[in-house]
């Protein structure tokens, strides 16, 4: 409501902001707790343990696979080795499709040296992803695994 004051003129009309205000103030809250609710803030990690120390020899099963992207010399493809057995690059998805066939887990990591294109490193992760990989990690040079 507007009143005027005494020799003002007509009084024009003017939006009443109050109700509105009470309107956004509601929304806010209520996407505060809906966000508030949800379970799954970020990513998972899944990071690779040592094994445990038993007093038992037993033979070691290679568990980890790791695929090596090493880098050998400008203007030439980089070489490719899993679990340090040099593998030639039209053979690698079949290579990881024989590994993978009968595991339960099908997990492996990539490790590239910092000289290496990242193209060469997605052709890698695309190929184990086409031989069966479910869930791939990334290693740096300075992370070491426990079979290394």
């Amino acid at each position: 409501m507007a009143f005027s004051m005494a020799g003002g003129g007509v009084s024009r009309p003017q939006i009443n902001v109050t109700p509105l205000i009470d309107v956004l103030l509601t929304l806010i809250i209520m996407f505060m707790l809906v966000v508030s609710m949800d379970p799954e803030y970020g990513e998972k990690a899944q990071i690779p343990q040592p094994p445990k120390q038993d007093a038992k020899s037993e033979p070691i099963v290679e568990r980890t696979v790791v695929i090596q992207v090493i880098w050998t010399a400008k203007e030439q493809a980089p070489k490719i080795k899993i679990n340090d057995e040099n593998v030639d690059w039209w053979n690698l998805e079949e290579r990881l499709a024989g590994i993978y066939l009968k595991r339960a887990e099908k997990i492996a990591f990539v490790r590239a040296d910092s000289d290496v294109d990242f193209q060469s490193v997605a052709t890698v992760i695309d190929a184990a992803h086409h031989a069966g990989v479910q869930r791939l990690g990334l290693l740096t040079n300075s992370q070491q695994l426990a079979t290394d």
